[in-house]
C-alpha cells in the first residue's frame, strides 16, 4: 500500500488527539502486519469501498478504551460497557473519516464501525498487505491496521 493511504491514518490520529483528547499521541514507524490479526483487544473496525477497498482496525486495550471513552463522554467510565464500546466505534469512525479525506481520488466511502472485542475475532480481506500504525498516548497504546488494496 502506498503511503499516500498510510499518512492520512497518521495525520487522521494526530488531528483526532490534538483537537478532542487531552492526551498527546507519539506515532511509531508503520510495519507490515505478518499475523494478520489486531495488536490489542477492543477493535474498532471499518470497512472501506471505492478506489480502494479493505478494512481498518482500530485496536486497544480494555484500560485505554474505558479511558478515552471517559474523556468524551466527560462521565467516568470503569468497564467495557456500551458507552465505552459506542466511544470506541466513534474514534474509529473519526481516525478513518478523517483519513479517507485526504486519500487520493477521494471516492472512497467508509462503513459504519462496528466494534469486535479480542483480537482473534477480526477478520483482515484476503491477500491484503497490512500495515500496522503503533501509537503510544500519555495512557497507553493504540494501533491502527490498514488493511486497504487499490482496485485496478
Amino acid at each position: 500500500m502506498k503511503a499516500a493511504y498510510i499518512n492520512p491514518f497518521v495525520d487522521a490520529v494526530i488531528r483526532l488527539f490534538q483537537t478532542m483528547m487531552t492526551q498527546t499521541v507519539t506515532i511509531g514507524q508503520p510495519v507490515l502486519n505478518t499475523k494478520a490479526r489486531p495488536h490489542h483487544d477492543v477493535c474498532g473496525v471499518i470497512d472501506v469501498s471505492g478506489d480502494v477497498h479493505g478494512r481498518v482496525v482500530v485496536s486497544m486495550p480494555e484500560p485505554l478504551a474505558t479511558r478515552l471513552a471517559s474523556e468524551m463522554l466527560g462521565d467516568p467510565i470503569a468497564q467495557l460497557d456500551s458507552d465505552c464500546i459506542d466511544a470506541v466505534g466513534e474514534i474509529a469512525n473519526m481516525i478513518a473519516g478523517n483519513a479517507k479525506t485526504d486519500f487520493p481520488g477521494g471516492a472512497s466511502a467508509i462503513s459504519v464501525p462496528q466494534v469486535v472485542i479480542g483480537r482473534e475475532n477480526v477478520p483482515y480481506p484476503d491477500a491484503t498487505p497490512i500495515i500496522s500504525i503503533p501509537c503510544e498516548t500519555d495512557k497507553g497504546p493504540l494501533q491502527i491496521d490498514v488493511a486497504l488494496k487499490k482496485d485496478g
